[in-house]
């Protein structure tokens, strides 16, 4: 089929891509001509594992290219809306300001089909009601359907789980009668839908459902997030162990093990500015006070990233003057996404206070340079370790994560530390010297460390724990 996106960003270069690794004919459409351009090229705008594979290999096929020019999607069977949905500037609702745009200019050349049956589908996460608003204007066209289907994927996992996604939404007008719609979309993912055992599950439902399913993912995710971190403040209260927490959680099949490592928050650019948006709709909708407690889900994640400086403040006596060097810039290991990080909210906060920062991090220094004025970057770890009175580890990349503590605490001033991800083993980092200190756990270690990877005992129950 010929595909076009619209809106080649994070989310519509991926998707285009991919369209195009299942044998269809796409187009992507921008109007940032740089990005265009780096695209055209098969460079990669973003760091994300498995994009420039596909991106180069679409391209060399010549099933995918890129394009500024509107008028050169007019033929497509298929319109995807890839549009970001920022957070507005006034307030917690979402921008559509992007999409608006994009559905007036592509419903100006879809009439160019002459009644041929067009389908124009929306990626982008929005407030309930966008999508049956929008299909009021493109469906005024003779033949143009608008179907939603929300997009789930994870940076770091995004061209898996665009091809091998775990589930496939459609929101329709009404599900009922949409018959031509699903068809031509079933023909889009055909090779997905049928490559597993069993088949990828694809559910039909409303316009509406399928917006909520989208925004209550993420606000499910964002609240089991705030939940062990508040359990993590109740830990530091009371001398508790929250990874004995967490552990002991995600062995009940009802709850799982995933999204209970308690630490810094979340952060990127879609659970805060996603949860705030639903908060906006649902007051919109007279029903805020069904989402009032997601209020506090972000007022958790914030106080982690004000308690991480406060942890240095308590370790250091004071912070003016002194060097820090901190491990990750990105909201998340494997992405150079630095939108609403965690880390560098904390980097902000010691600067403020007078602390000389040096950050590293493998792939999003440039980002983090764009977005913090005077930031001292380095991209070697043991360069950045240099002569440091403490460390914070903000960002769990493999590479930190995996630090020879013996090794660091030869380069470092004062071996301080502080894992703001708790993913390392605070009796291997005190026995070797260091000052250790985490998010909701106490001074000293417990009997059975909850990532102690010398305790198999430990280890085959997390392993059950994530198969069940």
């Amino acid at each position: 089929m010929k595909i076009s996106v619209i809106g080649v960003g994070y989310l519509g270069a991926v998707h285009a891509a991919s369209m195009a690794e299942l044998g269809h004919e796409v187009i992507g459409l921008d109007v940032d001509l740089r990005r265009l351009e780096r695209l055209s090229a098969g460079e990669s705008p973003f760091h994300e594992p498995g994009f420039p594979e596909i991106l180069r290999r679409g391209l060399a096929t010549g099933r995918l290219r890129f394009t500024a020019d509107i008028d050169e999607l007019a033929d497509a069977d298929v319109h995807f809306l890839g549009l970001g949905t920022p957070q507005r500037a006034d307030g917690f609702g979402a921008d559509l300001t992007a999409l608006d745009a994009a559905v007036d200019s592509l419903a100006a050349v879809l009439p160019a089909r002459a009644g041929v049956s067009t389908l124009v589908v929306g990626k982008s996460t929005v407030p309930t009601g966008t999508a049956r608003r929008l299909a009021g204007r493109l469906e005024q066209i003779d033949g143009v359907h608008l179907l939603w289907n929300p997009e789930f994927l994870r940076e770091g996992f995004a061209v898996r789980d665009t091809l091998e996604p775990d589930r496939i939404v459609y929101g329709v007008r009404d599900p009922e009668v949409a018959g031509p719609e699903i068809a031509m979309l079933d023909a889009v993912y055909a090779q997905i839908l049928d490559r597993s055992e069993g088949g990828v599950p694809r559910l039909v439902m409303g316009y509406e459902a399928a917006e909520l399913v989208k925004v209550s993912a993420n606000a499910f995710l964002a609240t089991k997030i705030s939940f062990i971190n508040a359990m993590a403040e109740l830990c530091e209260a009371t001398g508790a162990d929250v990874t004995d927490i967490s552990r002991a959680l995600g062995m009940d099949d009802r709850i799982g093990n995933k999204f209970l490592r308690a630490g810094v928050g979340f952060g990127g650019g879609c659970l805060p500015k996603d949860i705030r948006a639903f908060i906006a709709s649902a007051e919109d909708l007279g029903a805020g006070q069904a989402l009032g407690f997601l209020r506090e889900v972000d007022a958790i994640n914030q106080r982690r990233r004000v308690r991480v400086v406060d942890l240095a403040r308590e370790m250091l006596g004071t912070l003016r003057g002194r060097r820090i060097t901190v491990l990750g810039a990105a909201f998340k290991p494997d992405s150079d996404d630095v939108r609403d990080s965690p880390a560098l909210e904390v980097v902000s906060r010691l600067m403020a206070a007078g602390a000389h920062v040096t950050v590293t991090d493998p792939e999003a220094l440039e980002n983090a340079r764009r977005r913090v004025e005077g930031l001292a970057a380095v991209q070697d770890t043991a360069e950045a370790l240099q002569d440091a009175e403490l460390v914070l580890l903000l960002t769990e990349w493999r590479e930190y994560r995996d630090l020879d503590p013996i090794a660091a605490a030869q380069l470092v001033s004062t071996p301080r530390i502080i894992d703001g991800r708790t993913v390392l083993t605070p009796s291997e980092w005190r026995a070797a010297g260091w000052e250790f200190q985490a998010l909701g756990r106490p001074d000293a270690p417990t009997t059975l460390p909850a990532d102690d990877r010398s305790v198999p005992v430990a280890d085959a129950l997390i392993d059950a724990a994530a198969q069940a």
